[in-house]
């Protein structure tokens, strides 16, 4: 179970990350997430205006795996949500789960730092 506070993260995986090869370095791997997370996300916003369902699947596969290597669990279970676009779901939900994503992007970006800054 997560710390209380940081629920979207999977800290688990964070601390075994950190015990591995340090805070410092996996901040590393958080920043470059930062720099590549705007395209993905502006990739799928424009897919889903142009009702592009394979463009949507594919950058969200994209998002999912990055998302999943620093540890930023509720932006990888809804990208994941995202990209499967056979499930019977995904028509009537897939709009709402980019809503949930882009809804808490800044704030468990801003939570990942912060437990990470308490483990460096």
């Amino acid at each position: 179970m997560a710390p209380a506070g940081y629920e979207q993260l999977d800290t688990v995986t964070l601390d075994q990350y950190c015990d591995a090869i340090g805070a410092a370095v996996l901040m590393k791997s958080v920043t470059l997430f930062e720099q590549m997370a705007p395209e993905y996300l502006n990739t799928v916003a424009s897919a889903i205006a142009a009702d592009d369902k394979k463009a949507i699947t594919s950058e969200a596969h994209k998002l999912k795996g990055a998302a999943g290597s620093v540890g930023l669990k509720r932006i990888q279970l809804l990208s994941e949500k995202l990209q499967c676009g056979d499930e019977p779901e995904w028509p009537s939900q897939f709009k709402q789960w980019f809503s949930q994503i882009t809804e808490h992007y800044d704030a468990d970006v801003a939570s990942l730092k912060a437990y990470l800054a308490e483990k460096g």
